[in-house]
């Protein structure tokens, strides 16, 4: 039975549906109870049993739950319906069509005291925000998210923290971000809670901030073990769209229970299509691995995989960090006209406050390609906003090479104390391959 509200309360909707219906205590307590003890109910002064509120609701013409809790018969489920539905409109790319539904689910579910569906709407909003950049209302909606969940065991509050972490990555803190991804993670594992759904979103989101601060040790690491506890989806799209129709029907059928099943079996598979968009980050490792090895060709069908898994419509900010490592394979194969208009197009899409990382990268690649056409004055111009970019957020692998380009640049065109300067900035954000400066790497699942 679901948590009834206080006798008064109760009381006081027993009284208000008598009267719409127009019956006496009389009426309402035939033939198992007596009025008196109807007025005792309604005066809040007894806590009826259950067998006395389902008699009570019978003669109301209510169901139980509406007159126990005040919420609608079926409120939950169809909650839970509505929510599935805004699920799927998110991972087909209309995040604000999907935000929209997720606020009035929202409200919905606070209005009727529903705590799960609260989470479910907070999370949607969470993602909603991430999709179209608007970190600052993303972070504050996985914020309230967490604090929902309370003392929830910690895989549950994964998908909540994970939401926090890719907001403040995509923000630019980098160090903060790595610091709640590896204390999670050895949370997790050093406590033998090795769910593997929540590792998963936690190793495949700490690849980018890893390989921002240059730990691609640490980065190589995540991506092998995200890929190994990785579920395999084949088109989780259509089992959802299924389950989502047959819940209509269940619900119509009045069968809610199993109508409740086949929704959360459809809410796990949309999931899983969010999981897709972060193993999208692992192809994008493997990737980088390949260019690293000399592989150009291989690297560029994964990070060209990478960003088809990120559908065109949605996930900028990550696409846009993939495109720029394709971009880079791009340039090394001698395609630098496609990779500088990748490039372009990702500046478009981005701003300082929104991806300052990516677009530092950006700038870093652009330079690159002018300094290889002659043009320093424009290579000068991108490295000097890349290093802008990158010292407000903090990516001491990504500056300490740019500061060497920068120098390089610097002195071919005969201004060696300029140049020195570069070069003492970039020695100052040197920091060792594989580490974050955070300390010792996370305990590991046993897999």
């Amino acid at each position: 039975m679901p948590e009834r509200d206080d006798p008064e309360t109760i009381g006081r909707r027993v009284q208000h549906l008598r009267a719409q219906r127009g019956l006496t205590q009389r009426q309402l307590a035939e033939p198992a109870y007596t009025p008196a003890y109807i007025s005792t109910v309604e005066a809040g002064r007894v806590r009826a049993s259950d067998e006395a509120l389902n008699h009570i609701a019978g003669r109301l013409g209510v169901a139980y739950e509406e007159l126990a809790t005040g919420r609608p018969a079926h409120l939950a489920t169809e909650l839970r319906l509505r929510l599935t539905d805004a699920q799927r409109t998110l991972t087909t790319g209309e995040a604000q069509i999907a935000a929209e539904a997720y606020a009035t689910l929202l409200k919905e579910a606070e209005e009727y005291g529903l705590a799960a569906e609260q989470v479910a709407a907070l999370l949607g909003l969470g993602e909603c925000g991430l999709d179209t950049g608007d970190l600052t209302a993303a972070l504050g909606y996985f914020e309230r998210a967490e604090r929902a969940l309370g003392d929830a065991p910690l895989p549950a509050r994964v998908p909540a923290l994970r939401g926090r972490v890719t907001a403040h990555y995509l923000a630019g803190e980098l160090r903060y971000a790595c610091y709640l991804l590896e204390s999670t993670l050895d949370e997790l594992n050093r406590g033998g809670l090795h769910d593997p759904d929540a590792l998963l979103l936690l190793y495949s989101s700490a690849i980018a901030p890893y390989m921002d601060m240059g730990a691609h040790a640490r980065a190589a690491q995540a991506a092998e073990l995200a890929l190994a506890l990785a579920p395999q989806v084949k088109d989780p799209a259509l089992v959802a769209r299924m389950h989502r129709q047959v819940a209509r029907t269940l619900i119509a059928e009045g069968r809610t229970a199993e109508a409740d099943a086949s929704l959360a079996k459809a809410a796990e598979l949309y999931r899983q299509l969010q999981i897709r968009t972060e193993l999208a980050n692992c192809h994008w490792m493997r990737g980088y691995l390949y260019a690293q090895n000399g592989e150009l060709e291989r690297a560029e069908s994964e990070m060209r995989e990478a960003r088809t898994m990120l559908a065109a419509k949605r996930a900028t900010l990550y696409n846009s960090q993939v495109t720029v490592e394709l971009a880079d394979v791009l340039r090394r194969r001698g395609k630098s006209e496609e990779a500088a208009e990748l490039l372009r197009e990702v500046l478009g899409d981005l701003s300082p406050e929104r991806g300052a990382v990516h677009s530092a990268a950006a700038h870093r690649l652009l330079g690159i390609i002018a300094e290889d056409a002659k043009d320093t004055e424009t290579a000068e111009e991108h490295y000097v906003r890349a290093l802008s970019l990158l010292e407000r957020a903090g990516a001491a692998g990504d500056l300490a090479d740019l500061c060497r380009l920068l120098g390089d640049l610097l002195r071919r065109t005969g201004r060696v104390e300029a140049a020195l300067d570069a070069y003492r900035t970039g020695l100052g954000h040197r920091t060792a391959p594989g580490t974050t400066t955070l300390g010792p790497a996370p305990a590991q699942p046993p897999l």
